[in-house]
């Protein structure tokens, strides 16, 4: 078995993001499993090189995971002939002139979304990465969760019948952050740092909807900021400038109707964070991160309208489990694996940056229809 090594220079791994879902459960997962099994007699060993700006920080984490490279000078790493694929995990405002970089450097590029800020320079970086024939990817996790991927199968086998709608709920309480402190990054409530959960969320759905069900074509959305103040990590308040809650209705190719609510000032009353149910002619379905329940046509209760007693019937308890049957793995590790096997072996990979620049575009037109009270067209993008 030969050993091959690839260097990944990893920028934003000091985030919680950046660490635990793609330094720990997925890069170093890789390297605690003996590497990526190429299948051809190789084995693709990951060798992280921690970037950010506070040089203690990146000292300390590569010292506890017992890692040999870091640096607080990108640009050198990137200069580095033996830095083979550069990856984003950054605030959204630093990623596209990072991208850039990386791209003019003729690094093979990795990032999380949203690719940019804007539709422009969503755009841009990918046409950048095209032309300089890198390889280039964007983080589309909920794909490969164990959930999603039941509902696929279950799409996949026509178990739908005509698929007519799609109905996600997606949130939960962030704390204000002044009795308790909050689950997210104050940046995330603060519109001219990048935050928003319309920027965030958006990109999610429209990858889900395109993979799932089909192009989105048309956009109507709400968008609210329901909390109006909040407090930061110092514990001082601040005005929260960016939305907190978005509604938004979607309609894609073939007719399928989407509605997905998306909010970060919603308790929780669901099985999962999030959960889709999907119904068609044949038969529903409810999926999550984790779980996918399903109901057929042939076992569908006939529930009658009566406010006048309470219901007889348990709806959920009438829903039936869709088992694994395997293993799905971790789904940002999923990706990772796909993304190497893609830029060693040139194995097809469709989640490019013109997918991301797709995201974006879906969360602009949201914030767009948002704000003149109108449903808009999406355009299908050019490469």
């Amino acid at each position: 078995m030969t050993r091959r090594t690839v260097r990944i220079a990893m920028n934003g791994v000091t985030g919680r993001m950046g660490h635990r879902q793609h330094l720990v459960r997925s890069v170093l997962a890789l390297r605690e499993q003996g590497g990526l099994d190429l299948g051809d007699g190789t084995v693709l060993w990951p060798e992280p090189v921690l970037l950010g700006r506070r040089a203690p920080t990146l000292k300390a984490l590569a010292e506890h995971h017992g890692l040999e490279h870091w640096s607080t000078d990108v640009e050198a790493v990137l200069a580095d002939p033996a830095t083979d694929i550069y990856f984003d995990a950054q605030v959204t405002s630093a990623r596209e002139d990072a991208v850039k970089a990386a791209i003019a450097a003729g690094k093979h590029v990795y990032c999380e979304k949203p690719t940019a800020t804007g539709l422009r320079g969503a755009l841009e970086i990918a046409r950048l990465a095209h032309a300089a024939g890198v390889k280039h990817g964007v983080v589309q996790d909920k794909l490969f969760l164990p959930g999603l991927r039941k509902l696929k199968r279950l799409i996949d086998g026509g178990f739908f019948g005509r698929i007519l709608s799609v109905r996600g709920e997606f949130g939960y309480w962030v704390f204000e952050g002044d009795w308790q402190e909050a689950q997210r990054p104050s940046w995330n409530y603060r519109a001219e740092d990048g935050g928003g959960i319309a920027v965030d969320m958006f990109p999610h759905w429209e990858y889900l909807l395109h993979e799932l069900f089909g192009p989105v074509r048309t956009v109507q959305a709400q968008v609210a900021t329901h909390i109006p103040q909040r407090w930061d990590e110092r514990g001082k308040p601040y005005d929260a400038t960016a939305d907190d809650a978005a509604y938004g209705i979607f309609q894609l190719e073939g007719g399928v109707v989407a509605q997905i609510n998306s909010s970060w000032a919603v308790r929780v009353h669901r099985d999962e964070l999030v959960e889709f149910q999907v119904d068609g002619t044949q038969g529903s379905a409810v999926a999550g991160l984790r779980g996918c329940r399903v109901q057929h046509r042939s076992a569908t209760p006939k529930p009658v309208w009566n406010p006048d007693f309470p219901p007889e019937t348990r709806f959920r308890e009438q829903w039936l489990d869709v088992p694994d049957n395997g293993d799905f793995g971790h789904a940002f590790k999923a990706q990772w694996e796909l993304f190497l096997r893609h830029v060693v072996l040139d194995e097809p990979w469709r989640w490019d940056l013109f997918a991301g620049a797709r995201g974006v575009q879906l969360a602009e037109l949201g914030l767009q229809s948002s704000a003149e009270g109108r449903r808009l067209e999406v355009p299908e993008l050019a490469p």
